[in-house]
């Protein structure tokens, strides 16, 4: 059983930067697929990032390439997204997934929810205009 705290959200304006954070217990981290979701007001769960075990292994969607940065410290077992450029569409509850890795998982089967055991209560993140 693997349980999942996030940390880090709050208020920001256009263009600012928030980092979250992810603390999970249990002592194989390492051995966990990580990720962020995040589901917008009135909308659907969507995937953020995923980070592999190692951390040298990472994916994003579409609309936070470039401006999300996944990462992970294995000896602190917490993951981290750092959130640049922010925008109002960016507003959402972000929530921490973790899934004990086969090593065989294909990056699309790593975006989506299904994937995951392991879920956060979910952080607000709120940008505003």
């Amino acid at each position: 059983q693997v349980q999942l705290v996030e940390a880090g959200g709050g208020l920001v304006q256009a263009g600012g930067s928030l980092r979250l954070s992810c603390a999970a217990s249990g002592r194989t981290f390492n051995n966990y697929v990580m990720a962020w979701f995040r589901q917008p007001p009135g909308k659907e769960r969507e995937f953020v990032a995923y980070v592999r075990g190692s951390g040298s292994a990472v994916g994003y969607g579409d609309s936070v390439k470039s401006r999300f940065t996944i990462s992970r410290a294995n000896a602190k077992n917490t993951m981290y997204l750092q959130m640049n450029s922010l925008k109002p569409e960016d507003t959402a509850v972000y929530f921490c997934a973790a899934r004990l890795s086969s090593g065989f998982e294909s990056a699309a089967r790593l975006s989506s929810e299904s994937a995951y055991a392991y879920w956060g209560q979910g952080i607000q993140v709120a940008v505003s205009s």
